[in-house]
């Protein structure tokens, strides 16, 4: 069976991410559809953070650089608001929070593994305290957070995954689905309230391999540059035109 490694899922996501990015920027030059095609990116980058999280040499550096990039993109979502205030363009993008956010929690969950008493719990009562703020307070969090806690807790069962992610699609369909006057105007409503379609990362998650793919100093820098500046650049393009 034809099979991707992480490198080359990455850059599939990347593309659509763009796409995505692309429409919103400029609604009258894209179709909609490209909206709910895209569902799958930050799950599939989560999924694979959640991988790199087990197959690092340093989890500590991990989490550190991770986060270093989340507030990196504050600083600079911020900048760029204050500049363009004037035309109303503002960035509230930073899915590198929410990868934090979430690695966070995983990374204090599996060390908790490894300690007993007084020492556990302030580690468990830690992760659970960031849940609920990673959810409500994190970009796409209410997909995001929960789909990392069930890529991490059923890691080695696909089955199980499978069924969590199809449990959190319909759960996520229910509350955003709202009925239209016709069946046109709901379908469009669901292609724009359509976070419950991050289960079309399904697919992508059989495809990959388990293997890294290209890897050097371009692959593992190539998300945390391409993610912030490209949408920098897209809003200093949507501000002058």
């Amino acid at each position: 069976m034809f099979k991707l490694n992480a490198f080359q899922l990455k850059i599939i996501a990347l593309v659509m991410m763009l796409l995505d990015h692309l429409y919103f920027s400029f609604l009258d030059l894209f179709p909609v559809w490209i909206h709910p095609l895209s569902r799958f990116v930050a799950p599939l980058f989560a999924y694979l953070m959640v991988e790199g999280f087990f197959h690092t040499r340093n989890r500590l550096s991990y989490n550190v650089r991770l986060l270093g990039f989340a507030v990196f993109m504050q600083i600079g979502n911020m900048i760029i608001n204050g500049a363009f205030a004037s035309e109303q363009v503002r960035i509230n993008n930073n899915i590198f929070m929410t990868l934090a956010a979430g690695l966070i929690v995983i990374s204090l969950f599996e060390l908790s593994k490894t300690r007993a008493g007084l020492s556990k719990i302030a580690l468990v009562a830690g992760a659970l305290l960031i849940i609920p703020a990673g959810i409500i307070f994190t970009e796409g969090g209410i997909v995001g957070i929960p789909f990392i806690l069930i890529t991490y807790f059923f890691r080695k069962s696909m089955k199980a995954k499978m069924i969590g992610y199809g449990l959190l699609s319909v759960g996520l369909f229910l509350t955003s689905y709202v009925p239209y006057e016709t069946v046109s105007e709901t379908i469009l409503m669901l292609m724009v309230n359509s976070d419950f379609l991050f289960i079309t990362v399904i697919p992508f998650i059989l495809l990959y391999n388990g293997q890294r793919g290209l890897s050097n100093k371009f692959s593992k820098y190539l998300f945390y540059v391409f993610y912030p500046m490209h949408l920098w650049i897209l809003k200093t393009v949507e501000f002058i035109w």
